[in-house]
């Protein structure tokens, strides 16, 4: 079965070592996913939003690493409404399991943020396929 293409959205300047987390996670043998793309340090300015687009249309789901900050995040913010524009499957992961971390603002109040456990990622990923 073809694993799935993930896109990773964290909020840089707090959590690019949850990222790279993930991605170590992604090496795993039986992981269920790859991961495709990820969010990018760039400065929120001209036609950004549609390269993101482009970008996302070659993924099957996003992943949101929601740290401490992620709520003042406003390039993860972007994504997470993006996403929603265009009807790509998201979850949100809880990324430090000992600190109170925030959904991005643009997230609905009905979405929960999981745990972020082996069994959870395999299960969550799989189960949008």
């Amino acid at each position: 079965m073809a694993k799935t293409r993930l896109f990773i959205s964290f909020d840089y300047d707090h959590d690019e070592d949850l990222r790279n987390l993930l991605a170590g996670q992604a090496k795993h043998p039986d992981t269920p996913f790859d991961i495709s793309d990820r969010s990018l340090r760039e400065p929120l300015t001209g036609d950004w939003k549609e390269k993101f687009r482009a970008r996302l249309r070659n993924v099957d789901q996003m992943a949101v690493i929601c740290g401490e900050y992620t709520h003042l995040a406003k390039g993860v913010a972007a994504e997470v409404q993006i996403a929603q524009e265009e009807g790509k499957p998201y979850l949100l992961l809880k990324g430090r399991a000992d600190k109170a971390c925030t959904k991005p603002s643009t997230a609905r109040s009905s979405e929960q943020m999981y745990n972020w456990t082996w069994d959870n990622l395999k299960a969550l990923i799989a189960g949008r396929r």
